[in-house]
């Protein structure tokens, strides 16, 4: 489906508009891209992500291809901007680490080799080991239930954290 990206939430994350909601619609997709983690805004290189990410889609037409849609009611895919495969750049400058995917880990080991982006650091934290230890994975979690409208699992998954 193709549509305009509006916001940029951070680097693997984005809000995205389908042409097929028409323009008098408000209705969006929260779109997080498949086969990809990128540094927490608050994270070394959290920001180049999300700057990256907002110069390669922000107010552009993007072809989303949907993999899959998560617990928290995002829609994991595919990003096309053009001539660019917007999950593939972003492994490629160094700026999020790819899955297991063989092709997508030859292009982190080619980023790794050439020093860019966060592999500029000796060893880099992967963001799911931030998360957990900043404990931000419950409260990400609680922001992601509420905003898709899961209040009473956000309320349930609270008190089974605490």
């Amino acid at each position: 489906m193709s549509g305009i990206v509006f916001v940029v939430i951070d680097g693997d994350t984005m809000l995205f508009k389908p042409d097929a909601y028409g323009t008098a619609s408000r209705a969006f997709l929260k779109i997080r891209l498949a086969n990809i983690d990128a540094p927490e805004k608050d994270q070394p290189y959290g920001d180049d992500a999300t700057r990256a990410l907002s110069a390669l889609v922000l107010n552009q037409r993007v072809d989303v291809t949907t993999v899959a849609t998560d617990f928290y009611g995002r829609t994991i895919a595919q990003i096309q901007a053009g001539d660019v495969q917007v999950n593939t750049e972003l492994v490629r400058r160094g700026l999020a680490w790819a899955s297991r995917k063989a092709a997508m880990k030859k292009i982190q080991r080619d980023a790794q080799q050439a020093a860019r982006g966060l592999w500029r650091e000796a060893s880099p934290m992967p963001p799911w080991v931030w998360r957990r230890e900043h404990n931000i994975a419950s409260s990400s979690i609680q922001r992601s239930l509420l905003s898709t409208g899961n209040a009473r699992k956000a309320r349930k998954r609270s008190s089974l954290t605490k």
